[in-house]
């Protein structure tokens, strides 16, 4: 079958993320299954315009930002199907974040979508009131007519959900199983002898990465000698930003800013920090959770759709009853001087993380996309 995806990222793209790792795993596993795979996605800084990636051919045009209009990636893969790709495809992947790429309103070969998560009240987190209804409303306009007919993969149940409740027929929907990318030979690291606090992930508001600088104020007064770091990229302004309230917040000199680091340093930091902490307001699904785990380190989470389907209460991790500052730190407290649960909880998570097998998410992925 020769298949083509349309996504707003790649795999290299420095702004990736779970969902990028999703695809590529898939995309590679299908290469070894005798598939033909292209993947068309945006542009970013000193980028190839095209290559091949684990045997996946990868063309990169335009911005990730539909509101660059002529000049996004979703126009661009509109005009290169009309002018390259029309006819020469079995099956088009259309990949919605938040904007989706209107697949059926001209692509003729079959098409599916995977979608990660349903926006919905992240759009005034991001974007603002005004342009935050606007989303909405294209969310649910598209969602509920454009793809009417067309079948959804999806990553978590939570998001199953919210298709639902957006007017997608739940006998379109199907959830693949998720799996997670261990390093070659990885090395297991000694925990850091001051308790160490891990945030990974695209920094940005929706993230809930400013109430992990808050919980370490919190915890400084308490007199709690603790670390942050935070690994990932964002936007400049505010990365600034948050470096800036770690200033202002006298927490700057036990807080690390990593910036992008591969997954060879990733695991290690994981298999180095006492607890990974994942707030966001809304997630398809938690993969660093299962990854953290794998090296024995257990979650504190926002009780948050995608998040509180990964963690199990109590047995992997905690999930705060309420998304609040006051909890999140209760939380972080309890777990560095409750010696005995975080030996259960690390233990726990570790198991769990086994569970997690990409090649379970290609067979399933695989048997629906022969049935069409």
């Amino acid at each position: 079958m020769r298949i083509l995806i349309f996504n707003w990222r790649d795999i290299k793209n420095p702004t990736s993320g779970g969902a990028e790792i999703l695809t590529h795993e898939m995309a590679k596993r299908l290469v070894k299954l005798g598939h033909g795979v292209t993947q068309f996605s945006s542009s970013f800084e000193n980028c190839l315009p095209e290559e091949s990636i684990d045997g996946v051919r990868i063309i990169r045009r335009g911005y990730p930002d539909a509101r660059y209009f002529l000049k996004s990636v979703h126009f661009l893969a509109f005009w290169h199907y009309q002018t390259e790709f029309k006819g020469k495809f079995d099956l088009v992947i259309d990949e919605i974040h938040g904007f989706p790429f209107f697949t059926p309103w001209y692509v003729k070969e079959k098409k599916i979508v995977l979608i990660c998560e349903v926006a919905d009240q992240l759009w005034n987190k991001m974007f603002g009131q005004f342009f935050g209804i606007m989303g909405r409303v294209i969310e649910l306009f598209y969602l509920h007519l454009v793809y009417k007919n067309i079948l959804y993969f999806t990553i978590s149940h939570s998001t199953k959900n919210d298709l639902i409740n957006h007017g997608v027929n739940k006998k379109n929907i199907k959830v693949l199983p998720m799996g997670i990318t261990i390093p070659d030979k990885i090395k297991l690291f000694n925990k850091e002898k001051i308790p160490t606090l891990l945030f990974v992930g695209r920094l940005s508001k929706s993230k809930g990465i400013e109430d992990a600088l808050f919980a370490m104020e919190k915890l400084h007064k308490l007199n709690s000698n603790s670390k942050l770091w935070i690994v990932g990229r964002g936007n400049k302004e505010y990365v600034d930003y948050l470096k800036e309230l770690s200033r202002k917040l006298k927490i700057s000199d036990n807080t690390i800013f990593f910036d992008f680091v591969d997954e060879r340093k990733k695991f290690e930091l994981m298999s180095k920090a006492h607890i990974l902490i994942s707030l966001s307001i809304k997630e398809g699904f938690g993969l660093t959770i299962p990854e953290a785990g794998f090296v024995g380190t257990p979650s504190i989470v926002y009780n948050s759709p995608g998040l509180s389907e990964v963690v199990l209460n109590n047995k992997t991790g905690l999930i705060c009853r309420t998304n609040s500052l006051e909890e999140l730190t209760k939380n972080i407290n309890k777990l560095i001087r409750d010696k005995a649960l975080y030996r259960k909880l690390a233990k726990n998570a570790f198991l769990e993380s086994k569970k997690y097998n990409w090649e379970k998410t290609i067979i399933y992925f695989a048997k629906a996309i022969n049935a069409l």
